[in-house]
């Protein structure tokens, strides 16, 4: 009985593996067209049934806004293979120390869930986040990375992806964004749903400074340097 449940556990451990990995090499190329959590904010209980999604290329979407999610988010983004084990470290810590809880993820990690998972914080997805972050480490560019990442993340009730984002909130295409602009749409990223791009409230206009000298001090943004 043991052996007969572990060889179906084995079969279907394969299949997962299988169907993970053309799923990952499908999206290499593919643009993502839906993800998990726009299903499930459309069809929340209190949802506005809004849904808004235009994939663009990553050469359409203003450089300013990738080093701007990059300082915001995740400024070892080019150098690590996933996972940023200091900023995993210092949350950690922070966490403990009772403050404003952190979580250290990396744009990678944010793109798998993103893509692959659904957003409830679990030991299980977790476990699942990671599998996919390796993934796509291993099959994406980072350029791919950062394409389907602002391409996908959530920037407003209902608003998807940078363009949508920029078309929302500044009433401008992706590639026409300001350094400012980048960085108050980098600023929402943490709470969506809650904070404003514009107008800015104190809060986020003292962090959109704070992102903009970021990204003085880590000057032009070369994708061919990562890693």
């Amino acid at each position: 009985m043991f052996r007969r449940l572990f060889r179906v556990f084995l079969k279907l451990l394969l299949w997962f593996v299988l169907i993970s990995f053309g799923l990952v090499l499908f999206f290499k190329w593919v643009p993502v067209p839906l993800t998990p959590l726009m299903v499930i904010r459309y069809f929340e209980s209190d949802s506005p049934k809004i849904l808004k999604h235009d994939w663009v290329s990553i050469d359409d979407i203003s450089k300013h806004l990738q080093l701007a999610v990059i300082c915001s988010e995740d400024q070892n983004f080019l150098n690590h293979n996933g996972f940023d084990f200091t900023a995993i470290k210092k949350a950690i810590e922070n966490n403990k120390k009772g403050k404003r809880l952190k979580g250290g993820s990396t744009i990678s990690q944010q793109t798998a869930k993103n893509v692959f998972l659904w957003p409830q914080r679990s030991w299980l997805r977790k476990g699942f986040e990671i599998y996919f972050t390796g993934l796509i480490e291993l099959c994406w560019s980072k350029e791919r990375i950062m394409e389907v990442y602002l391409n996908s993340i959530e920037m407003g009730t209902g608003i998807y992806g940078a363009e949508c984002a920029s078309q929302y909130w500044f009433n401008k295409s992706a590639i026409t964004l300001t350094k400012y602009e980048a960085a108050a749409l980098a600023t929402i990223l943490p709470s969506p749903r809650t904070y404003k791009a514009k107008p800015a409230t104190s809060y986020i206009e003292s962090r959109k400074v704070w992102i903009v000298r970021q990204m003085g001090y880590f000057g032009n943004l070369n994708y061919t340097k990562s890693k």
